[in-house]
């Protein structure tokens, strides 16, 4: 994820060469190398920003005081896939939508590969918080405006045409039973339980409890819309802006997947949810859906109907973040607990809620 809006911590750029240089030390110089060479930019400043799952990423200052931000990738390996994520970025912005620009390099590329390290500069959106946690009031209209927006704009995307795919296919029930036996035994094997991981052991077995309960609810989904989509709407990578949405981050590749879930997937930002309490999040997701529906009038209103059923499935059956101790464990953080615990929470409301969540819904879309 990225955070293209987070003041980060001032540092400079790296010293000249010194026998004791760190590796974080040996990082700046080659941004600061690789903004020379391949943009013409000249840093001032180079300050490395803590969120980032799959890239390092950094906001610099450059020498006439404008910001920028820069992903670091850390393997080449993906770079023509990376390369596409961009791409699809840059089709949305195109297309009227809120989103971050990248910055091409002297050569055209959207990526820089020819330094030290393979990265992508892009405008810094400032001034703005992300929306994890923080959808509030007039928020929510706003997040499900832009978000109708920008699939409107992808349903036109040519790598895929939108399709109607059985609702029932979202998750896969067997493979998440498996996952959360698989986990459960890791757990126990585990010399010795910290409090989080003792937590993420109750937790994924309440999750298989409960998975005889998300098969029901698949079987009842009807046809639902699948087409290109962000690929990762999720709270941190919306900025928000007072009460408007400043800009989109972090695309995936142009990959087909249900709109529904990514609906929901922001309209039940876990902290959002938790934060409101459940009638202020009920209020603040049906204004969203509205807005939506208002954006994206070709959206079937089944993918809205259907998005509260979808969201609760999908949230029950992923197995991440509580796997992050056993799979992951150097993703774990103070952060990291409390984002698993709230997801946690705002799934398990959902099943205990849906059917009243859903009437509410549908009285305000029909």
């Amino acid at each position: 994820m990225s955070t293209a809006s987070h003041q980060p911590a001032t540092k400079p750029v790296a010293a000249p060469s010194t026998p004791g240089r760190t590796a974080e030390g040996e990082q700046l110089m080659a941004i600061a190398d690789t903004l020379v060479l391949a943009y013409g930019l000249h840093p001032a400043e180079i300050a490395r920003i803590p969120e980032g799952t799959s890239t390092d990423n950094f906001a610099v200052v450059d020498q006439t005081g404008r910001r920028h931000f820069v992903k670091v990738y850390r393997t080449r390996d993906n770079l023509a896939l990376e390369r596409t994520s961009v791409e699809l970025s840059e089709y949305a912005a195109d297309g009227g939508v809120a989103t971050a620009r990248a910055t091409r390099t002297r050569e055209h590329e959207l990526i820089a590969t020819h330094g030290r390290l393979p990265m992508s500069l892009w405008s810094y959106v400032p001034h703005t918080e992300t929306a994890e946690g923080t959808l509030t009031g007039a928020r929510w209209a706003a997040a499900g405006a832009a978000m109708g927006r920008l699939h409107s704009r992808l349903a036109t995307h040519p790598a895929a045409t939108p399709t109607l795919e059985p609702g029932a296919a979202v998750c896969d029930v067997a493979a998440a039973r498996d996952r959360f036996e698989r986990l459960i035994l890791a757990f126990q094997n585990m010399p010795r339980l910290g409090e989080f991981e003792t937590w993420a052991l109750q937790a994924a077995r309440e999750r298989q409890a409960v998975l005889g309960d998300v098969e029901r609810i698949l079987a009842s989904l009807p046809q639902l819309t699948v087409q290109v989509m962000h690929g990762d709407m999720a709270g941190p990578n919306v900025l928000l802006k007072k009460d408007d949405v400043a800009a989109f981050v972090d695309f995936g590749p142009p990959t087909p997947g249900y709109l529904a879930w990514e609906i929901v997937r922001l309209g039940c930002d876990p902290k959002s949810c938790v934060a409101n309490g459940g009638e202020r999040w009920l209020k603040g997701y049906t204004d969203l859906a509205l807005a939506y529906r208002d954006a994206n009038p070709k959206a079937p209103v089944d993918d809205l109907l259907s998005s509260l059923r979808v969201g609760c499935a999908a949230m029950l059956c992923a197995a991440f973040p509580l796997s992050a101790p056993v799979e992951r464990p150097h993703l774990v953080d103070a952060a990291l607990e409390s984002y698993a615990r709230a997801r946690h929470e705002a799934a398990l409301m959902l099943l205990d809620r849906l059917p009243v969540l859903e009437e509410a819904l549908r009285d305000t879309l029909r």
